[in-house]
């Protein structure tokens, strides 16, 4: 185990830190502040290296792209705004996927860092050496996690403090309890080794839990996802096929109706299938 030196807090520097851009106020009565909170959460824990109103301008520019290319193909504006509105969801779609294989990622590290940390405070470290020597060894995307957090101690943050944004940061349950035993250690002591070496094999058997019910879930997971696309899909289909099919179908109150009711039901099965796969997914 390397030693590491002493971190000397610079508690006149804590007050010059920058908070991250967010669109959110952090007030939970508000349907529209919830919504700003979670793509807020989804820059964090996806690791994308934007701005949340730079990426915002990814997805308008990956919409008009979209859109202006079905436009010169088809000629035909609803098949325009339809490809529209799937260029802009897919910077969305991909944040959504690198944020679960990062979250996978941090999870699989998890066991090792809690084992380190508490190799760390048996040889008698206080808590943010503890910190730093791990976070100097751990590997990213993890590591640049606990980094920003021995970064917030470097510049007079409490430790309790430095690692109260992990939760959020990561978005991995596993972390959540981690941040409460350190932050409950640094503000009453008690034997850390024993708390932390409990809490790795707890790890452990969390992950294997979690492996075994996404097994047993992966077919209903991979069918609620064909459910999803499938009707997108076969609408794209027949407009590329015949370019007037949308237009014949929209001439008719009927067809106007049909297409209205399906838009409708699909957003609302679509949130909630989500909405499951989200509570199935849980880290």
């Amino acid at each position: 185990m390397p030693t590491a030196p002493p971190i000397t807090p610079l508690p006149g520097f804590a007050g010059i830190l920058r908070r991250d851009e967010t669109f959110s106020n952090g007030d939970p009565a508000d349907v529209a502040d919830r919504l700003n909170g979670g793509f807020d959460r989804l820059m964090v824990q996806s690791g994308v290296k934007l701005a949340p109103s730079v990426f915002l301008l990814v997805c308008v520019f990956w919409g008009i792209t979209a859109g202006g290319a079905a436009f010169v193909v088809q000629e035909h504006l609803l098949s325009a705004a339809a490809a529209g509105v799937v260029g802009a969801a897919a910077p969305l779609l991909y944040a959504f996927a690198k944020r679960q294989r990062r979250q996978k990622q941090m999870l699989a590290q998890m066991p090792e860092v809690v084992d380190e940390l508490a190799r760390a405070a048996r040889t008698g470290r206080s808590l943010p050496q503890c910190l730093e020597v791990v976070a100097g060894d751990t590997a990213a995307p993890l590591g640049d996690e606990l980094k920003y957090a021995v970064r917030r101690l470097r510049m007079g943050i409490s430790p309790a403090e430095a690692v109260a944004d992990l939760p959020d940061r990561t978005g991995l349950v596993s972390m959540r309890v981690l941040a409460t035993a350190l932050s409950v250690h640094h503000q009453t002591g008690g034997d850390l080794v024993t708390v932390l070496e409990r809490l790795a094999r707890t790890i452990r058997d969390r992950i294997t839990f979690l492996g075994r019910v996404r097994t047993a879930t992966s077919a209903s997971r991979a069918t609620a996802i064909m459910m999803l696309l499938l009707p997108p899909g076969i609408v794209a289909f027949f407009s590329v096929r015949d370019p007037e099919y949308l237009s014949t179908l929209m001439n008719s109150a009927w067809g106007r109706s049909a297409t209205i009711a399906a838009i409708a039901l699909q957003a609302v099965g679509t949130v909630w299938v989500l909405r499951i796969l989200k509570y199935s997914r849980r880290t």
